[in-house]
Protein backbone atom coordinates (compact mmCIF):
# COMPACT_ATOMS: atom_id res chain seq x y z
CA UNK A 1 0.00 0.00 0.00
CA UNK A 2 2.92 3.06 0.88
CA UNK A 3 4.32 1.97 -2.72
CA UNK A 4 1.00 2.93 -4.42
CA UNK A 5 0.61 5.89 -2.02
CA UNK A 6 4.37 6.55 -3.44
CA UNK A 7 3.45 6.56 -6.84
CA UNK A 8 0.16 8.28 -6.46
CA UNK A 9 2.07 11.16 -5.44
CA UNK A 10 4.65 11.09 -7.73
CA UNK A 11 1.68 10.75 -10.70
CA UNK A 12 1.19 14.06 -9.30
CA UNK A 13 4.20 15.87 -8.27
CA UNK A 14 5.52 14.92 -11.96
CA UNK A 15 3.12 16.85 -13.83
CA UNK A 16 3.27 19.78 -11.31
CA UNK A 17 7.24 20.00 -12.03
CA UNK A 18 6.55 19.68 -15.39
CA UNK A 19 3.72 22.50 -15.49
CA UNK A 20 5.89 25.13 -13.24
CA UNK A 21 8.93 24.25 -15.19
CA UNK A 22 7.09 25.73 -18.38
CA UNK A 23 5.48 28.72 -16.84
CA UNK A 24 8.40 29.95 -15.53
CA UNK A 25 10.71 29.58 -18.48
CA UNK A 26 7.91 31.25 -20.35
CA UNK A 27 8.85 34.00 -18.78
CA UNK A 28 12.35 34.12 -18.83
CA UNK A 29 14.39 35.11 -22.15
CA UNK A 30 17.51 32.88 -20.29
CA UNK A 31 19.69 29.73 -20.72
CA UNK A 32 19.42 29.68 -17.10
CA UNK A 33 17.47 26.65 -16.32
CA UNK A 34 14.79 28.62 -13.79
CA UNK A 35 12.02 26.89 -13.86
CA UNK A 36 13.87 23.52 -12.93
CA UNK A 37 15.64 25.98 -10.01
CA UNK A 38 11.48 27.18 -8.85
CA UNK A 39 10.84 23.97 -9.19
CA UNK A 40 13.50 22.26 -6.99
CA UNK A 41 13.14 25.02 -4.46
CA UNK A 42 9.63 25.17 -4.11
CA UNK A 43 9.75 21.33 -3.31
CA UNK A 44 12.65 21.64 -0.95
CA UNK A 45 10.48 24.32 1.15
CA UNK A 46 7.20 22.26 1.21
CA UNK A 47 9.19 19.11 2.33
CA UNK A 48 10.77 21.53 5.28
CA UNK A 49 7.67 22.14 6.39
CA UNK A 50 6.12 18.58 6.00
CA UNK A 51 9.02 17.09 8.11
CA UNK A 52 8.07 19.49 10.60
CA UNK A 53 4.99 17.46 11.12
CA UNK A 54 4.67 14.04 12.56
CA UNK A 55 3.28 12.34 9.60
CA UNK A 56 1.75 8.94 9.65
CA UNK A 57 3.58 6.18 7.32
CA UNK A 58 1.32 6.35 4.38
CA UNK A 59 1.00 10.33 4.32
CA UNK A 60 4.93 10.93 4.09
CA UNK A 61 4.61 8.58 1.20
CA UNK A 62 2.38 9.70 -0.49
CA UNK A 63 3.33 13.63 0.04
CA UNK A 64 7.23 13.82 0.77
CA UNK A 65 8.16 10.88 -1.53
CA UNK A 66 5.71 11.05 -3.53
CA UNK A 67 4.64 14.32 -4.52
CA UNK A 68 7.32 16.25 -3.38
CA UNK A 69 9.99 13.32 -4.79
CA UNK A 70 8.88 14.04 -8.25
CA UNK A 71 8.62 17.63 -8.04
CA UNK A 72 11.87 18.44 -7.54
CA UNK A 73 14.45 16.69 -9.85
CA UNK A 74 17.74 15.70 -9.95
CA UNK A 75 18.27 14.09 -13.08
CA UNK A 76 16.83 17.22 -14.43
CA UNK A 77 19.39 19.33 -12.71
CA UNK A 78 22.60 17.15 -13.35
CA UNK A 79 21.38 16.98 -17.09
CA UNK A 80 20.86 20.79 -17.21
CA UNK A 81 23.95 21.49 -15.74
CA UNK A 82 25.56 19.07 -17.78
CA UNK A 83 24.25 20.94 -20.92
CA UNK A 84 25.39 24.21 -20.44
CA UNK A 85 29.06 23.55 -19.78
CA UNK A 86 28.67 21.43 -22.90
CA UNK A 87 27.48 24.22 -24.50
CA UNK A 88 30.12 26.23 -22.86
CA UNK A 89 28.40 28.21 -20.40
CA UNK A 90 30.93 27.34 -17.75
CA UNK A 91 29.70 30.09 -15.61
CA UNK A 92 25.57 29.58 -15.94
CA UNK A 93 26.80 25.54 -14.88
CA UNK A 94 28.49 26.73 -12.14
CA UNK A 95 26.02 29.44 -10.80
CA UNK A 96 23.36 26.79 -11.32
CA UNK A 97 24.93 24.13 -9.65
CA UNK A 98 25.67 26.71 -6.14
CA UNK A 99 21.81 28.74 -6.34
CA UNK A 100 20.34 25.41 -6.54
CA UNK A 101 22.49 24.08 -3.81
CA UNK A 102 22.21 27.01 -1.90
CA UNK A 103 18.26 28.08 -2.69
CA UNK A 104 17.55 24.37 -2.05
CA UNK A 105 19.16 24.06 1.43
CA UNK A 106 17.99 27.78 2.47
CA UNK A 107 14.06 26.72 1.45
CA UNK A 108 14.49 23.29 3.51
CA UNK A 109 15.42 25.36 6.15
CA UNK A 110 12.61 28.00 6.23
CA UNK A 111 10.07 25.25 5.87
CA UNK A 112 11.50 23.38 8.96
CA UNK A 113 10.94 26.92 10.68
CA UNK A 114 7.38 27.57 9.12
CA UNK A 115 6.74 24.08 10.83
CA UNK A 116 8.53 24.35 14.14
CA UNK A 117 6.86 28.15 14.40
CA UNK A 118 3.27 26.29 13.45
CA UNK A 119 3.97 23.40 15.95
CA UNK A 120 5.67 24.95 18.89
CA UNK A 121 8.79 23.10 18.80
CA UNK A 122 11.56 24.71 20.43
CA UNK A 123 14.26 24.15 18.17
CA UNK A 124 14.94 23.15 14.45
CA UNK A 125 17.36 20.51 15.05
CA UNK A 126 15.16 18.54 18.57
CA UNK A 127 17.93 19.34 20.74
CA UNK A 128 16.70 21.51 24.15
Amino acid sequence: MTVLLAALGAAIGAPLRYLADRFVQQHHDSTFPWGTHAANATACLLLGTVSGFALPEWAAALVATGVLGALSTYSTFGYETFALLRAGRRFLAFANAAVSLAAGLGALLIGLAVAASLTGAASLTGAA
